[in-house]
């Protein structure tokens, strides 16, 4: 039976680069290093970053992205931050809770986002998505 996210892997074509990303404008721990990868946590979220020149040559262009919790009164300044460090927003926010849609140095799309499940299936309830059916108490 699964119990929740173990990890995430991302692949990266600058470890160096990636590592700094993570580490000094997201604020992860580096955990481990090695030639080809990398050890880094928040919290219990456990990420590791491979080392994959293939990923320079894909593309992808769908809605995937990883999201990570940050507190309401850390968004602005968190935010603000990333623009300075001029990374590219990949997404306008059109839905509950504050979010900030950008690419890290490999193109992985990642979103800030204050906010819950519960939050938002509570903002759904008063505005539901065409055909969205509800499974839980409200």
């Amino acid at each position: 039976m699964l119990t929740g996210l173990n990890h995430l892997t991302l692949a990266t074509v600058n470890l160096s680069r990636s590592v700094e990303f993570y580490v000094e404008l997201l604020g992860f721990r580096l955990a481990a290093r090695w030639n080809k990868g990398a050890y880094l946590a928040l919290g219990d979220l456990w990420l590791c970053l491979s080392l994959d020149e293939n990923r320079a040559a894909e593309q992808p262009a769908d809605y995937t992205h990883y999201a990570f919790s940050v507190e309401p009164h850390a968004f602005a300044l968190l935010t603000a931050q990333l623009r300075l460090r001029q990374v590219i927003e990949w997404k306008t926010n059109t839905s509950e809770g504050d979010s900030f849609y950008f690419l890290d140095t490999d193109g992985h799309r990642l979103e800030l986002h204050v906010g819950s499940l519960a939050s938002r299936l509570a903002q759904c309830r008063l505005e539901p998505y065409a055909g969205m059916e509800f499974f839980d108490p409200g």
